[in-house]
C-alpha cells in the first residue's frame, strides 16, 4: 500500500521491530546526550485497559480512511455486532453488546490496536518510541527548564490526541525520569493537569 499505515515509532507485532531494537534506539538517545552533557528526560505514559477500550466508532473511522472498501467492510463486520455473556457457576447473565475493545488473542488484535493509535501526535523536538500499548516520549536539552517545556509541551498535544480519541491515561502508574550525569534534575511534567510521578528507574 502507498499509505504507511504503521508510524516509524511503532515497534511490536512487526519484523524486526522488537523489545531489544526499541531498547537500543532509547538508549542511543540517552547515551547521545550523555556526550553532549544534555539533560534526557522523558515519560512513560500508562494506557488504561489500552486493548479493552479502543474506541470502535473511531477505529472504524481510521479503518475506513486508510483502507481499500472490501477490506474495510470485511474489518467493520468482525468488529460490530460483538455479544459477550459471563457464566459464574451455572448461571449466565444476558448477552450484551460489546461497544470497545480489540478482540484479545486474535491475530487481527494488535493489528488494529496499532492501527487505531498510529496517528499519535509526535514532535520534531522530542522522541516518540511506542511498543504494543506502551508510550515513552523523550526530550533533551542543555538546560534542564528548556528540556522540560519541550517534553511538557508534547504531552499538551498527547491530551488533546487521547480526549479526541477517548482514550485514558493512568497519571499516577505513568513516569517521569530524568538521565544525565549531571547533578541538578529537570522539573516535574504534568499530564491532564496531574503531576506525572518521578522516579530514579523504569521498567
Amino acid at each position: 500500500m502507498a499509505k504507511q499505515l504503521i508510524p516509524d515509532h511503532r515497534f511490536g507485532f512487526r519484523p524486526k521491530h522488537g523489545t531489544i531494537e526499541q531498547a537500543h534506539r532509547l538508549v542511543q538517545k540517552i547515551h547521545e546526550d550523555f556526550n553532549n552533557t544534555h539533560f534526557c528526560t522523558g515519560t512513560v505514559i500508562d494506557i488504561s485497559q489500552a486493548f479493552d477500550k479502543v474506541w470502535h466508532p473511531g477505529l472504524l473511522y481510521k479503518l475506513k480512511q486508510a483502507l481499500p472498501h472490501p477490506m474495510y467492510s470485511i474489518l467493520k463486520s468482525y468488529l460490530t455486532d460483538r455479544m459477550f455473556q459471563v457464566k459464574y457457576q451455572e448461571e449466565y447473565t444476558s448477552l450484551y453488546t460489546i461497544h470497545s475493545g480489540v478482540p484479545q488473542g486474535s491475530i487481527f488484535g494488535p493489528i488494529l490496536y496499532s492501527i487505531f493509535t498510529a496517528d499519535l501526535s509526535v514532535s520534531e523536538q522530542t522522541l516518540t518510541a511506542t511498543y504494543a500499548d506502551d508510550t515513552a516520549i523523550l526530550a533533551s536539552h542543555i538546560d534542564p527548564i528548556a528540556a522540560t517545556q519541550r517534553l511538557q509541551m508534547h504531552l499538551e498535544q498527547l491530551e488533546q490526541w487521547l480526549k479526541r480519541w477517548r482514550i485514558r491515561a493512568n497519571e499516577s502508574k505513568s513516569k517521569h525520569i530524568t538521565s544525565t550525569q549531571r547533578r541538578d534534575g529537570c522539573p516535574a511534567v504534568s499530564l491532564n493537569g496531574k503531576i506525572i510521578p518521578q522516579e530514579t528507574t523504569v521498567k
